[in-house]
C-alpha cells in the first residue's frame, strides 16, 4: 500500500458508502485493480468505514443531539439483525470478498433495488418498531459484499411507505452502531499489529473518506427527494455486468 492507494480507496469509500452502489463491492474491485495491494484481514476497509462514520456524525449532528428516547429505541431494534448476522456469519462474509463474480451478481441486485425506490407508494406510515426491525433486517443482509447498505435500507423504508426524508435520516444514523461495532471487532481481532508501519496510510484514508463522505450524503438526500435513484440503478447494473464478464 502507498499514499496514492490510500487516497484512491478513501475517495471510493467516501463516495460509495452512502451512494447506494455498495462500498464493500467497490473496495473489492479497486483493491483487485491496485497492483500488490494487501492488508491484514479487512482492517483498512474498516478504517475507511470509520471515516464515513465520522461524516454521518458531522452531517446529522443536530439531529443526533436531539434524538428522542423512542427514536433511540428504533435504532436499537434496527441494529439487532446486523449484530446477529455479523456474529454468526462473519467468516463467511469475509470469504465473499474474494469472489468477484459473486460480487457482480449482488451488484445487479443492488441495481434492482435502486430502480424500485423510484416507484410511487400509495400508503404513508411513520417509523415504528415493526418497520425498524424490517429495515434492520435489510441492513443485516447488506453485510454481503455487493449489496448496498444505504440502498437496501432506503429501499425497504420507502416501500414500507415512510417519508423519504425521514427514512434517509434513519438509514444514515442507523449505520452508526453497525459501523462502530465492525470497527471495534476488527481492531480487537487484529490490534495494532494489523496497522504496523502503515499508520500514515490509514490516517490519510480516514481523512479522505470523511471529507468525500459528507459530500456523498448530500448527493443521496437530493436525488432521493427528486425520485432519481434510478441513476444509481443504471450504474450498479452496468458495474455488475462488467465485473461478471471481465474482472
Amino acid at each position: 500500500m502507498n499514499i496514492l492507494s490510500a487516497v484512491v480507496l478513501g475517495i471510493v469509500q467516501g463516495l460509495t458508502e452512502f451512494l447506494p452502489v455498495s462500498s464493500s463491492g467497490h473496495l473489492v474491485i479497486f483493491q483487485k485493480l491496485i497492483p500488490g495491494f494487501s492488508q491484514p484481514g479487512i482492517l483498512f476497509d474498516v478504517i475507511l468505514h470509520f471515516g464515513t462514520l465520522a461524516a454521518v456524525f458531522y452531517f446529522f449532528r443536530k439531529k443526533i443531539i436531539s434524538l428522542s428516547r423512542k427514536y433511540v429505541l428504533f435504532l436499537v431494534i434496527g441494529t439487532v439483525p446486523a449484530v446477529i448476522a455479523g456474529v454468526l456469519f462473519r467468516k463467511q462474509f469475509e470469504l465473499m470478498f474474494s469472489n468477484p463474480r459473486f460480487l457482480g451478481y449482488e451488484l445487479l441486485v443492488t441495481g434492482l433495488l435502486n430502480f424500485l425506490v423510484d416507484l410511487p407508494v400509495k400508503k404513508k406510515v411513520n417509523l415504528n418498531i415493526k418497520n425498524s426491525l424490517l429495515i434492520g433486517v435489510a441492513q443485516g443482509v447488506a453485510i454481503i459484499p455487493g449489496i448496498s447498505r444505504s440502498g437496501a435500507t432506503i429501499f425497504t423504508g420507502v416501500r414500507l411507505g415512510i417519508d423519504r426524508q425521514k427514512i434517509a435520516e434513519y438509514s444514515f444514523i442507523l449505520s452508526i452502531p453497525a459501523i462502530l461495532g465492525a470497527n471495534l471487532l476488527e481492531i480487537i481481532s487484529y490490534g495494532s499489529n494489523g496497522i504496523g508501519g502503515s499508520l500514515l496510510y490509514y490516517i490519510v484514508g480516514f481523512i479522505v473518506s470523511f471529507i468525500v463522505g459528507i459530500a456523498s450524503i448530500d448527493i443521496v438526500m437530493k436525488l432521493l427527494m427528486k425520485n432519481k435513484f434510478k441513476i444509481f440503478g443504471y450504474y450498479t447494473v452496468l458495474v455488475g455486468l462488467l465485473v461478471i464478464f471481465f474482472l
